[in-house]
């Protein structure tokens, strides 16, 4: 086969795994999509790296995105790029002796696991840590970045690259097929339900923020508000005696008009049961939620740097301004709605894998990459 074979891990935990429980699986797709435009790519193949069988309950188009186990990938391959799954020692030598190139791409805050693990005893690793010392490159997204690229390049002993974020919405469109209007924001008569979908699994991304921009625009405007709903929170609504402790000083718990949930599924959510979207992040400042929430026209308040012309935008922690652009959004949001969705798409192409700066800078790192002798 003429041009680059390449291969992208993820880690199955079963074999029907959704795509909506975290944005790891749906990165390696995107990834693997940007790198089909690449004009010195022949092939681009997932490689699991679990004992999980590879099988056709994959939600996913095998064919367009073919999904191997490790052992059946890894002597037709001339780059692996570890994404979403680590290989071992012994499989990285294998490699190495076959002239393959090893690229570390990384897309999560492991600064920040790493600081919980250590602090709060969350063992992630224990003495089983194994540091791969034999990357060829590191790849990392812009967002993680800041706080994470030193961590990884003084354990990899390698310099790490920024290279561009990669996003689609083919897995959102296929999700909201079946959906009322294809799950677009359309305008209504009314009060508006506020929504905060933070995972609330660390200190990156946590509901406490949102709620309080909640709290201010309800206490301006109660009339214009029906409801507060925070996902991702029915736990610790119910065992954390200081979360219900700080949810109860707030105008808009005192009158029954907020409720905490369980995990639901982003588009089908937006679809049945928000107007506006309130969102709040400690060193992630770019993310696919932010993306699939204003592609649908959802306003979108939130405080992400690298997209700040994305949605209504905030700085920092700034409640007040935070809900200003709340109060904004429920007073103008729907004179513009259309408008406001085709120019949300506009700039979220810049994203898009088929983009040809993102493409031309991926060939580019490709290129550098077999230039360069193997590790």
């Amino acid at each position: 086969m003429n041009g680059l074979r390449v291969g992208i891990t993820i880690g199955l935990h079963h074999e029907a795994e959704t795509l909506w429980n975290n944005g790891i699986k749906q990165n390696a797709a995107f990834l693997a999509e940007a790198l089909r435009h690449c004009p010195q790519v022949a092939r681009v193949v997932l490689v699991n790296t679990t004992a999980v069988a590879v099988t056709d309950a994959l939600p996913w188009d095998r064919d367009r995105y073919p999904t191997l186990s490790f052992d059946a990938a890894k002597d037709d391959l001339d780059v692996l790029i570890e994404l979403g799954g680590q290989i071992d020692a012994a499989q990285t030598a294998y490699l190495k002796q076959r002239n393959v190139r090893l690229v570390s791409y990384c897309c999560g805050f492991e600064y920040v696991h790493a600081m919980e693990a250590v602090l709060f005893r969350k063992p992630m690793w224990g003495e089983a840590l194994f540091v791969n010392q034999r990357y060829d490159d590191i790849w990392i997204i812009p967002q993680v970045a800041p706080i994470s690229q030193s961590y990884f390049e003084v354990l990899r002993r390698r310099p790490g690259r920024v290279v561009p974020f990669v996003w689609s919405p083919m897995f959102l469109d296929e999700r909201v097929k079946g959906l009322p209007n294809a799950g677009e924001y359309r305008a209504h008569e009314g009060a508006r339900r506020l929504s905060v979908m933070e995972p609330n699994l660390n200190v990156v991304k946590f509901c406490l923020y949102p709620a309080l921009i909640a709290e201010l625009a309800y206490r301006r405007r109660p009339e214009r508000i029906a409801l507060l709903q925070v996902t991702n929170a029915e736990q610790i609504a119910k065992e954390s005696v200081d979360f219900i402790a700080l949810m109860n000083q707030l105008d808009i718990v005192r009158d029954h008009k907020a409720v905490f949930l369980g995990r639901h599924e982003t588009p089908v959510f937006l679809a049945e049961n928000t107007d506006i979207v309130i969102s709040h992040q400690l060193e992630n400042p770019l993310n696919y939620f932010y993306l699939e929430v204003c592609w649908q026209g959802y306003p979108l308040i939130h405080n992400a740097s690298l997209c700040s012309d994305l949605g209504y935008y905030y700085q920092g922690n700034d409640a007040d301004e935070g809900a200003r652009r709340v109060l904004e959004a429920l007073e103008t949001h729907d004179a513009h709605a259309s408008w406001y969705r085709q120019e949300q798409r506009n700039l979220i192409a810049r994203y898009l894998p088929d983009n040809r700066q993102l493409v031309a800078t991926y060939a580019a790192l490709l290129d550098d990459l077999l230039a360069r002798p193997v590790c």
